[in-house]
């Protein structure tokens, strides 16, 4: 009787795992070191080659500001999403003023840059999270600077008054929402999205409706999930997704500080996938994405790391600039000459994914001592 109580617990409140490690997120030490940020300054402001909706190179810059952060972490949070370490609970509408002000002078007015990409670890037309008088000033400044401009929504947050004041203020610009997986399942026990696929087509809809175009991240590898079926599931939801957007960003997992992936994989219980899945994912859909107006975008951030996606070690470096470079040409024989010893560890690992029942999957640590990586900061 002792052991099965052990197994099916003590009778007490069961508690989410989400809550176990976002409670120390509101203790005072934290929120301590969160009100430390400098609320004058962005989180950080750089520029990289890109392309524009017309496929013309450009330079973009990037600006992510430190705003109070994402409504639904207020409420729960993804279970990959790492961003609320870079907020600030009191910042002011005027210090937004401010980091959008330093980012403009950072940049001499995005001299150089036909782009511009402003990120708020949000939504960014949410009026909780962002004062609306700071979202129009960066709605009209970049429209008249002639910048083309992406920002970023959760799909709940897209209601059609909102989608037609962007629209008005800013024509023609870049929304880019966060789906993540095409299936519902995934959304709510993988991801702890906060969204459907249904609210995902609705806020597609109302973007169309206002000609704005439409990206959509995926993520490769959500957690509790095995290698396998991560890349047989991608490649599906990317072919489903693609029709429907002018862009899909695909990310691979990579370990975000004191988040649930976090947690899972410090015990030996997630993997970061292979960068030879992203190319085989890209290689099993190449053909019907040719025949579709939508770019196709995968960027390995700490691709090569033991956090990121990473193979063995000896060959990352050259997958990682293969990939990067078919994210710009969108050509598949940007991975013709890449081998490694690797691959067939990597190929027999997708084969006992897809053929036995063990949900996590097969997939060991591909390279260091267990003891570094699960100290690995």
């Amino acid at each position: 009787m002792a052991s099965a109580c052990g197994i099916l617990g003590n009778g007490s409140k069961t508690v989410k795992i989400h809550h176990l490690i976002k409670a120390p997120e509101n203790t005072p030490e934290s929120v301590s070191f969160r009100e430390s940020w400098d609320a004058n300054r962005p989180v950080t402001v750089y520029k990289t080659p890109e392309n524009l909706p017309d496929g013309t190179p450009c330079t973009a810059a990037t600006v992510i500001l430190r705003s109070k952060g994402c409504a639904w972490w207020w409420k729960s949070g993804c279970t990959f999403c790492g961003y609320f370490n870079d907020v600030r609970d009191d910042v002011t509408a005027e210090e937004m003023f401010s980091q959008w002000d330093f980012a403009k002078k950072s940049t001499n007015q995005f001299e150089g840059c036909k782009m511009v990409k402003v990120y708020t670890s949000g939504t960014f037309f949410e009026d909780r999270e962002n004062p609306p008088e700071w979202q129009e000033t960066v709605l009209r400044e970049t429209y008249a600077l002639g910048l083309h401009l992406v920002i970023e929504a959760q799909a709940q947050m897209c209601t059609p008054e909102k989608i037609k004041w962007v629209s008005e203020r800013h024509p023609g610009c870049t929304v880019a929402i966060g789906l993540e997986a095409y299936d519902d399942r995934v959304l709510r026990f993988h991801v702890n999205k906060g969204f459907t696929t249904k609210q995902w087509h609705k806020a597609i809809e109302m973007l169309r409706e206002n000609n704005l175009r439409v990206k959509t991240y995926l993520i490769f590898k959500p957690p509790f999930m095995s290698e396998g079926d991560a890349l047989t599931h991608t490649t599906d939801w990317l072919l489903a997704v693609a029709p429907y957007s002018d862009e899909v960003s695909v990310n691979p997992m990579n370990i975000q500080k004191r988040t649930v992936v976090d947690r899972i994989f410090r015990n030996r219980e997630y993997r970061p996938p292979w960068l030879w899945s992203l190319v085989e994912m890209i290689e099993r859909s190449s053909d019907k994405l040719e025949k579709l107006d939508c770019r196709v975008i995968v960027h390995p951030t700490a691709g090569g790391k033991i956090r990121g996606s990473h193979n063995c070690g000896k060959c990352d470096s050259d997958v990682v600039s293969a990939i990067e470079r078919y994210s710009v040409s969108g050509d598949v024989m940007e991975f013709s000459n890449l081998e490694c010893s690797c691959k067939s560890h990597w190929k027999a690992e997708i084969e006992n994914d897809t053929s036995l029942p063990l949900p996590l999957g097969f997939g060991t640590f591909r390279r260091g001592s267990v003891l570094d990586i699960v100290r690995a900061p």
